[in-house]
């Protein structure tokens, strides 16, 4: 009896990791028509997060782009727009949290490389689901250097909250983390990455990404 809830148990997680990286990836590729959107101030963390949004619709929505042949082109296109706006160091430091401080600065590179691939691949294959989801600011919060972007999208069957989390460094607002319907992308991450270390240790992590990469699969 305690095996079969055992499994359910381990069934429910993987689930909801599934469920939050699928969002993530709809996400970073399926913005989108705007909504309705309040003044943007100048420089704002919300001006980023819409710049961004942008861009990712002139790609969806370039013609030459959409061509068969030239898909691999458009996946690129849009890791340039999103890398340009993602700190990919700051969500691998953060997913990792203590154990980023026990290691070295090539563990820390190859780490966070495999870390960006990783979640590349997961939206390279939602590509071809754009399908015209609304998104509609709703307010930004902002302390020091930190802020969130909360904003919501509307599709015909359903509303999800989803806000950005921006660190902003050199005058740059970067997202460090995203929150899907109240579940935090980093956090979510840290979950899984510190069960496999506590198995594996962090090698075990590292083979466990680079196995994800070489798949370009997410199970």
């Amino acid at each position: 009896m305690s095996h079969m809830r055992s499994e359910q148990i381990t069934s429910h997680r993987r689930d909801k990791h599934f469920l939050v990286l699928s969002l993530f990836a709809s996400f970073l590729v399926l913005f989108m028509h705007q909504g309705s959107l309040a003044a943007v101030e100048p420089g704002s963390a919300t001006e980023a997060v819409k710049g961004t949004i942008d861009q990712v619709l002139l790609v969806l929505g370039d013609d030459q782009l959409k061509k068969p042949e030239r898909s691999e082109d458009r996946v690129e296109a849009i890791e340039k727009a999103i890398g340009q706006r993602f700190d990919y160091g700051e969500m691998g430091k953060r997913t990792l949290g203590f154990e980023w401080k026990k290691l070295n600065a090539d563990q820390r590179k190859e780490f966070v490389a495999l870390f960006r691939k990783f979640l590349s691949n997961t939206y390279a294959g939602n590509v071809e689901g754009y399908s015209g989801e609304q998104v509609e600011y709703l307010k930004e919060r902002r302390k020091g250097n930190f802020a969130e972007v909360q904003t919501k999208v509307i599709s015909k069957k359903l509303s999800v909250p989803l806000d950005y989390r921006l660190l902003k460094n050199s005058s740059t607002w970067r997202v460090y983390d995203v929150v899907i319907d109240g579940v935090s992308l980093v956090r979510n991450f840290r979950g899984q990455f510190s069960r496999i270390m506590k198995a594996n240790g962090f090698s075990g992590l590292l083979d466990k990404l680079r196995s994800k990469t070489e798949k370009k699969s997410i199970k």
